[in-house]
């Protein structure tokens, strides 16, 4: 597989587990946000800790990729959410997760980009 060029170098090893960054991403949400109810002046506190968290748990895990972090957070009002993006990547060896998070009062997205 190494010797593949559409794997650049990339060890099995080395590629990335969407279910184990699908936890990362609920246990940083958990520990950010947790049942709290939503309060607009504490978004930006949430959203920064929920990226940091997410970019220190996948920091440890020492692979050879650079990550983007977004996080998305709204207020349960009865509107839609609508989210999309769009990217061009090895698909051998890069990945997207989105990770879908709510409580009573608020949804949360987070995507992870690798």
């Amino acid at each position: 597989m190494e010797d593949d060029p559409h794997f650049d170098g990339i060890g099995e090893d080395d590629l990335m587990d969407d279910a184990e960054v699908d936890t990362m991403v609920r246990e940083a949400i958990s520990v950010s946000v947790g049942e709290n109810p939503f309060i607009h002046s504490k978004i930006d506190v949430w959203s920064n800790n929920v990226v940091e968290g997410c970019l220190k748990r996948l920091a440890a895990l020492n692979k050879p990729f650079k990550y983007v972090v977004t996080c998305n957070l709204t207020q349960k009002a009865g509107a839609g959410l609508h989210a999309a993006s769009c990217t061009r990547w090895n698909d051998k060896t890069d990945g997207k997760l989105t990770v879908q998070w709510e409580n009573n009062t608020m949804i949360i997205l987070v995507t992870v980009y690798w």
